[in-house]
């Protein structure tokens, strides 16, 4: 298979603040907002993401949105932890399964057959 060679940006290029936002960071925010729209009303920005035309703004909403989705699941995971029961008793001793008794009295139909 053929190799494809991918050239690095150079960092100068990479992030341009004031550059207008593009169709893929566009996709990105309103994946965001959909995300963002699920959290709990304390967590959500204010951000009108229309309103949202360079790459700048773009960061600043997706490094919101993020902070508030992880703050989310910090704090629900204390929530739980909080809540989770607490040991109780363990049982001292288990008893062991009754043993079955063989149904089958005498011999089988194999050996009664390797007898004739």
């Amino acid at each position: 298979m053929e190799t494809i060679h991918v050239p690095r940006p150079s960092p100068k290029k990479a992030m341009n603040p004031d550059r207008p936002v593009n169709a893929l960071l566009l996709a990105q925010i309103s994946h965001l907002q959909h995300a963002e729209s699920r959290l709990p009303l304390r967590y959500r920005s204010e951000v009108y993401i229309h309103a949202i035309k360079t790459e700048g703004e773009a960061a600043e909403y997706i490094r919101e949105v993020t902070e508030a989705i992880h703050q989310a699941h910090a704090d629900a995971a204390k929530q739980r932890a909080k809540r989770a029961p607490k040991r109780g008793l363990e049982i001292a001793a288990a008893a062991e399964p009754p043993k079955r008794k063989s149904t089958s009295k005498g011999k089988t139909k194999s050996s009664k057959r390797a007898k004739k």
